[in-house]
């Protein structure tokens, strides 16, 4: 007889949904992001995300989700704590460092947050580090390096690091810590909670953006490149992340943030580029990390879930 499909199976199928989209989107930021921080300066496109970002969030939360803004309200302080570790110690750094160092580097380095996520979730989440997450995590950072050096072990060794590299860091620092903290949510909606969070930081960000000098995109190009930031790696992404965060394990969830350069490498290859034997096996073995990852993860909520005999 066919298995029948249980609320655990829909939650794991909807997280690996929300989460090929979210690092879909955020390839696109990376690949929008390096075009965009050429012409507007890395606070301005901050602040001009969220800003976009904060009331689409909130008039969507009102009509799907009629949230008890009372439970908001109170939970206010901890949102925007949360707020500035995602959306400004993430970001804001991640934009200064495109200005400084290569994609290659920021990749390289980007791959071990899936790492920091795995490590900080069992430390305070008391997520266990089974054997097949530490076998996906390690594949993962395999895949990546492949990907991003094309295959080429002699680019690894000869790529130069700069202060850029200690700028994505202290972003992938704050990333964990968003991820880990934010697994604390659950009473808040997911849509209401990343609204709330867009709007806190849009208001941190507001008095330095104004003493730096806001720039105002100018051309469609600029416009385009913000209102695609905005859109998708903004409301998009944060909005699937935090609803994956909900049905999976966080050192499960952050194993799915390699296949990010994977992405960024078919967004090339549909504009115009070409695969290599790097990208080919780096991208399978990136797979199977998520995979190995998410089966981990089905088979703990599987254990957790299940009615004695």
């Amino acid at each position: 007889m066919p298995r029948p499909v249980t609320s655990t199976t829909k939650g794991q199928g909807v997280a690996i949904a929300a989460l090929i989209a979210a690092t879909l989107f955020w390839a696109g930021n990376y690949v929008v992001g390096e075009i965009a921080v050429a012409s507007i300066d890395p606070l301005s496109l901050s602040f001009l995300r969220w800003v976009i970002a904060a009331p689409v969030l909130l008039v969507v939360a009102a009509v799907l989700e009629r949230p008890d803004w009372r439970a908001v309200l109170r939970a206010l302080p901890r949102l925007a704590i949360l707020g500035s570790l995602g959306m400004i110690g993430f970001v804001l750094p991640l934009y200064i460092a495109l200005q400084t160092t290569t994609a290659v580097s920021a990749s390289i380095i980007g791959a071990i947050c899936p790492v920091l996520i795995a490590v900080t979730a069992a430390m305070m989440l008391r997520e266990r580090l089974s054997p097949r997450i530490v076998i996906g995590l390690a594949l993962g950072l395999a895949g990546v390096v492949l990907v991003v050096s094309k295959g080429s072990i002699e680019a690894v060794l000869a790529l130069d690091f700069n202060v850029g590299d200690l700028w994505v860091l202290l972003a992938l620092v704050c990333w964990t810590a968003y991820t880990v903290y934010g697994r604390r949510f659950s009473e808040i909606p997911p849509v209401t909670s990343v609204g709330v969070q867009a709007a806190a930081v849009s208001v941190i960000l507001l008095p330095f953006t104004l003493i730096g000098g806001l720039h105002v995109p100018s051309g469609s190009g600029e416009w385009g490149s913000v209102l695609f930031i905005a859109l998708f790696p903004s409301i998009g992404s944060y909005l699937l992340w935090n609803v994956a965060l909900r049905r999976m394990p966080a050192g499960s969830v952050g194993i799915w943030l390699n296949l990010i350069p994977v992405f960024v490498v078919l967004i090339a290859v549909v504009l115009g580029g070409v695969f290599t034997p790097g990208d080919i096996i780096g991208g399978v073995l990136v797979l199977a990390g998520v995979l190995l990852g998410t089966i981990a993860a089905g088979a703990k909520r599987a254990s957790t879930t299940s009615a004695p005999p």
